[in-house]
């Protein structure tokens, strides 16, 4: 009897397709996953069902829209619906080890056997943020653990370096941007500091004093490179374990982002393309077409 397949889920916090270099983006972004991606199939034409966060992983975990769901909201009051049943119970049902890294304590997660989580956020005061390595330290020794088992399993990984704060560490929060982030001649942050409420939480992870928007984006960019980078240290360890022919790898996720777009500024708000439009790979080798 044919082994039943592995399932390793990354699931992205805030990544829109269109700054990621696999889409077209002219940063390179993500050269790991664009090299990565050319081994299976890459969707073109993705859209988030619901934003923000809750309802967006509500429905990727359920297959149902947010009327079918009825969560609306990103503290959505109590759990998941008992008309809902989740892909983590789906598997669990079928004999699969079920991990969460990253998602304990939100709704939509309900259901997983064994939930880790790392330090996922930051501010200016706290330095640079290395989302993506301390996902990695929770997650490798699980992946190592669950591939020793021996039984099918369900791997989710909540990244969230594309979402705010844009703290990427060095070097690269300068791979894309050369300028002066405090020229006092720019003011094109002034209507993001006048953008109440939210300003005086940009001001908790801006430096200060800066005044150019285009250096907050060559953070979101240099956040989303950095978590490549991190993300192919995993890609590594699945070869390594030769379990890749066995495992169904897919990237998605939730919803994009908007930066200085529509006067939504550095979050995720509004029903466009910047936050509509999101990635989606699929791979398994042999499984999967390539190309």
């Amino acid at each position: 009897m044919k082994r039943k397949p592995n399932l390793i889920l990354f699931g992205i916090d805030s990544l829109r397709a269109d700054h990621m270099s696999l889409y077209g983006y002219p940063r390179l972004t993500t050269p790991h996953l664009d090299r990565y991606a050319a081994r299976g199939t890459v969707f073109e034409n993705v859209f988030s069902p619901s934003i923000p966060t809750t309802p967006g992983y509500a429905s990727m975990f359920t297959g149902m829209d947010c009327f079918g769901t009825d969560v609306v909201a990103l503290r959505h009051k109590g759990g998941l619906g008992s008309h809902l049943t989740t892909l983590a119970e789906v598997l669990g049902r079928e004999g699969y080890a079920t991990t969460c890294v990253g998602f304990s304590g939100n709704p939509a997660s309900r259901g997983f056997q064994k939930y880790l989580d790392f330090e996922g956020w930051g501010s200016w005061a706290q330095g640079r943020s290395p989302k993506a390595e301390n996902l990695n330290a929770v997650t490798i020794p699980e992946l190592r653990r669950l591939a020793a088992e021996g039984k099918p399993f369900f791997l989710f990984m909540r990244h969230m370096d594309p979402h705010s704060p844009y703290l990427p560490p060095r070097p690269f929060e300068r791979i894309f941007y050369a300028g002066n982030e405090c020229d006092p001649n720019n003011h094109s942050l002034d209507p993001v500091y006048a953008f109440r409420p939210f300003a005086d939480y940009f001001v908790s992870w801006f430096p200060p004093g800066c005044t150019d928007k285009d250096y907050i984006i060559a953070q979101y960019d240099g956040a989303v490179a950095y978590m490549d980078a991190c993300i192919q240290n995993i890609l590594t360890v699945i070869a390594e374990l030769g379990i890749e022919e066995d495992t169904l790898v897919v990237i998605n996720s939730d919803h994009g982002e908007t930066l200085y777009d529509h006067e939504c500024y550095f979050d995720h708000h509004g029903l466009y393309d910047c936050t509509l439009r999101i990635p989606w790979i699929l791979v398994q080798p042999g499984v999967v077409p390539a190309g």
